[in-house]
């Protein structure tokens, strides 16, 4: 059975617990933040607001704020087991000064109580050593049906890549639902839309999914769009992105 000691209260941390805690194989002996109040999400297993009371274990998992992970992991300097974090974006070398690093990073974004499978969630490992990637491998199969060997390079190029495609794609959501409010229509009726283009991305590649005005070269409906968008902000990204297209696919409008 693997050890695990996970740092940090946030989603992250909260989502691993639950998918620790209906595996057999590993057992989280402890959960260590500073925030008493969200340690009681945690009550099932040992935890501590004192990070000079770590338990010894296997695998310890730095949940935090990007920027938080370096100061954490010098609590963990003197740990013989596996000291990790979960970004996307923070090199694997920011750890504490230990040959036992590495890093656990599951490519989902996460939402208090929102319920995720994990077994399909793709999770990013990495590890200075064989052997502590051979026991990183074992815990993250454990959880999930999708692991892949992942360096801090490619891991922030992927990082980058699910900005665009999740963070940027929700702030276009945003910019819908402003202009739905504006006239009194329901965002409902943008719903149906939103899905059946997320299936597209299942079943095609990004560019046999693209449609719309600017792939069309359809310079009416554009200027018209453009007269209609009343936020300065929201019409220059309407232009940029319309341009965007238009040269991806080498169309002129």
């Amino acid at each position: 059975m693997l050890q695990v000691v996970i740092l940090g209260t946030g989603n992250i941390a909260q989502h691993l617990f639950t998918a620790f805690n209906k595996n057999s194989s590993v057992n989280v002996l402890q959960v260590v933040g500073r925030n008493s109040k969200a340690l009681l999400y945690f009550s099932s297993t040992k935890t501590t607001t004192n990070f000079l009371d770590i338990a010894t274990a296997d695998v310890y998992i730095i949940a935090v704020n990007d920027d938080a992970i370096a100061t954490v992991s010098q609590h963990l300097k003197n740990k013989k087991g596996i000291i990790t974090h979960t970004s996307g974006s923070v090199s694997m070398l920011d750890l504490c000064n230990t040959k036992n690093r590495g890093v656990f990073y599951p490519l989902q974004t996460f939402t208090k109580g929102a319920k995720v499978n994990f077994k399909t969630v793709p999770i990013c490992i990495e590890a200075e050593k064989e052997s502590s990637k051979n026991v990183l491998n074992k815990l993250a199969n454990l959880i999930s049906n999708a692991v892949y060997d992942v360096t801090s390079k490619k891991r922030k190029d992927l990082h980058l890549a699910a900005v665009f495609v999740n963070n940027f794609t929700n702030y276009m959501y945003s910019i819908g639902n402003d202009i739905c409010k504006e006239e009194d229509l329901p965002f409902d009726l943008l719903r149906p839309l939103i899905l059946e283009t997320a299936n597209k991305a299942m079943l095609l590649s990004p560019e046999e999914a693209q449609t719309g005005p600017a792939k069309r070269k359809d310079k009416t409906t554009i200027e018209a769009h453009l007269q209609l968008i009343k936020e300065p902000k929201n019409k220059e990204i309407y232009a940029l992105l319309s341009k965007a297209i238009e040269n991806k696919y080498g169309k002129k409008l």
